[in-house]
């Protein structure tokens, strides 16, 4: 079980309604402050946004980041809005002619593009812009826990296409190539796989003129959610990242900047056992916490406060349910717990990243969960 801080333990008991959110955005300043350290002198920093767009979120991000990746119009706007100087970088697939000229409109300093056809409608517009060219590359991710299929970005045939665009394209600038391809993998697996990036985009990018180039890596550190406390070893990657002058190389983390300073608190709201099996059944479910069903994993998680008369000692396999009309609203199945009872509280961690946002949250119409950003003390 993943348990939270102990000063959070207090305040999560204090919550005033339940389910709620609680991000501990001290602890997430000095992890990502941690990241940035051992990158020192390496890549540029830019976060994710679609893992966990929360405003408090960003703000406590900002000062550590070198910028900010969105995946949508949307999130174009809610970040200029909340990180008004933020340098952002516009990427995803299917770009709409709206989502472009909001590209322009608030100052994304790149679009990476996802095909020839965008990239045409993008220089029709006629109004500068820098280029990354989004590259979909047959290499080999052994270990990923998601490879980036053909939807996102270009084979080689494409991105040839692409260079022959930009020729008759004064107002485009192509600064680069965006070649995130896998996620999920370790250090060593990310060092190999940025170093076949390297090999591949160089030559590809200084055949087409661009003198000083931008390799973005993407992100997809693994993030365990098995063992919470082992986290993507950063020096290691960063020492081992390919050194060429003159090229800027660039991250976009998401998952693991965020997820390990977020907990889904709620309680018990009833016990039962169906053809010998015990179950759980929570306030609230998938429909505000939909990471374990969409990875298909037991969501970490540990008991905070019993109200009936706590851990006796005995414990039995347990499935935690939420309250939704569908066998898939499984937070965690099988796991050895106490015997619970109405009303005893528990806390999922792990929740700070593809939670919240990605969940259903109008299913059944339940009401919303709270949120708390308690400040240490």
């Amino acid at each position: 079980m993943s348990a939270p801080p102990g000063f959070l333990r207090d305040r999560m008991r204090a919550l005033e309604r339940l389910p709620a959110y609680v991000y501990d955005l001290d602890g997430l300043r000095d992890h990502v402050a941690a990241v940035r350290s051992a990158l020192a002198g390496g890549p540029e920093l830019f976060y994710a946004a679609k893992a966990n767009p929360d405003p408090a979120i960003l703000r406590a991000l900002e000062p550590h980041v070198d910028g900010v990746e969105v995946a949508s119009g949307g999130e174009l706007a809610h970040v200029r809005a909340t990180l008004p100087g933020a340098r952002i970088a516009f990427g995803g697939p299917g770009k709409t002619d709206e989502e472009l000229a909001l590209a322009f409109d608030l100052g994304a300093e790149r679009v990476h593009v996802e095909s020839p056809y965008e990239l045409e409608r993008l220089a029709a517009a006629g109004r500068p812009a820098g280029v990354l060219l989004r590259a979909n590359l047959r290499f080999g991710t052994a270990g990923a826990a998601l490879r980036m299929s053909g939807p996102f970005g270009m084979d080689e045939q494409a991105l040839s296409r692409c260079a022959g665009i930009l020729k008759d394209a004064p107002s485009l600038t192509l600064r680069g190539v965006h070649a995130h391809l896998a996620s999920g993998l370790d250090a060593p697996a990310m060092i190999d796989l940025a170093a076949r990036i390297t090999d591949w985009a160089l030559p590809w990018l200084r055949a087409n003129g661009v003198e000083s180039p931008e390799i973005n890596l993407g992100g997809g550190m693994a993030v365990d959610y098995a063992a919470p406390g082992s986290l993507f070893d950063w020096k290691a990657y960063a020492a081992g990242l390919p050194a060429h002058p003159g090229v800027t190389f660039r991250l976009e983390p998401g998952r693991a900047l965020t997820a390990y300073h977020g907990w889904y608190v709620t309680e018990v709201l009833d016990v039962k056992t169906t053809h010998g099996e015990h179950y759980a059944v929570l306030r609230g479910g998938t429909h505000h916490l939909r990471t374990p069903v969409t990875k298909g994993h037991d969501q970490p998680f540990t008991l905070l406060a019993a109200q009936g008369t706590g851990d006796t000692g005995e414990h039995r396999p347990t499935t935690l349910v939420g309250q939704l009309c569908t066998p898939k609203d499984v937070l965690a199945r099988n796991i050895p717990c106490p015997r619970l009872r109405p009303g005893d509280l528990v806390a999922f961690g792990m929740a700070g990243a593809y939670a919240w946002n990605i969940s259903h949250h109008d299913f059944l119409m339940h009401p919303h969960p709270d949120f708390s950003y308690p400040a240490r003390v």
